[in-house]
């Protein structure tokens, strides 16, 4: 099934005592996230072995995700022997999602539908966003209401508040290298100012 609202899934909302014990559960588990995170340049790149230290998995993972797509480098791909992947803040945090997903037990087509849908938002919708789980579909919620009601409904037996795993993903970062990416390092194959970067790189080299 593909991503869905948290709204409106759930019925029996007119019950107070449950729909408490359902935001007593939600603040424990630390799903109600209400903090706005700061906002990271985009054009700092991680190197792979950093991406794998903030988000908790393995470069094994990590190289298999990128040439399956799940989850590619989005400020440089690797290009023939030697060359470096750069991730963006962005991409680990969604590396960190899928990690946090997959050891919960979704599988692995639900986990590339959350991604698409992650991949379609904006950076600053991301942090807002409460991932939800039976194990079976992945739900996203908005507010803190579409958080409670899928507890309450016995739908959500798990979440990922994404504005967290920012905080965490920003910590691990600040103490570990990244690099400020080339203006080349942005441009597609096909674009005109390609030339130019081969050029600079030529001369670099030479």
């Amino acid at each position: 099934m593909a991503v869905s609202s948290g709204e409106g899934k759930t019925a029996g909302q007119e019950d107070p005592v449950r729909r408490e014990s359902a935001r007593q559960r939600a603040g424990e588990q630390g799903l109600l996230f209400d903090e706005q995170p700061a906002t990271l340049p985009g054009d700092i790149g991680y190197r792979g072995p950093t991406a794998c230290a903030a988000a908790g998995i393995t470069y094994r993972q990590l190289d298999y995700w990128a040439r399956t797509g799940l989850v590619e480098p989005t400020i440089r791909a690797a290009q023939g022997s030697g060359s470096q992947r750069l991730y963006s803040f962005r991409d680990i945090l969604v590396l960190k999602v899928v990690k946090r997903l997959l050891d919960t037990g979704v599988s692995l087509q639900q986990i590339r539908t959350a991604v698409q849908h992650l991949r379609d938002r904006g950076v600053g919708d991301l942090s807002r966003i409460t991932l939800m789980s039976d194990g079976v579909s992945v739900y996203e919620c908005t507010s803190p209401d579409e958080v409670i009601d899928l507890l309450q409904g016995g739908q959500g037996v798990f979440g990922i508040a994404l504005g967290r795993v920012w905080r965490e993903v920003e910590g691990s970062l600040a103490e570990l290298p990244g690099e400020r990416a080339a203006v080349e390092d942005n441009v597609p194959a096909d674009h005109p100012a390609d030339e130019l970067a081969q050029r600079r790189r030529a001369r670099r080299l030479g």
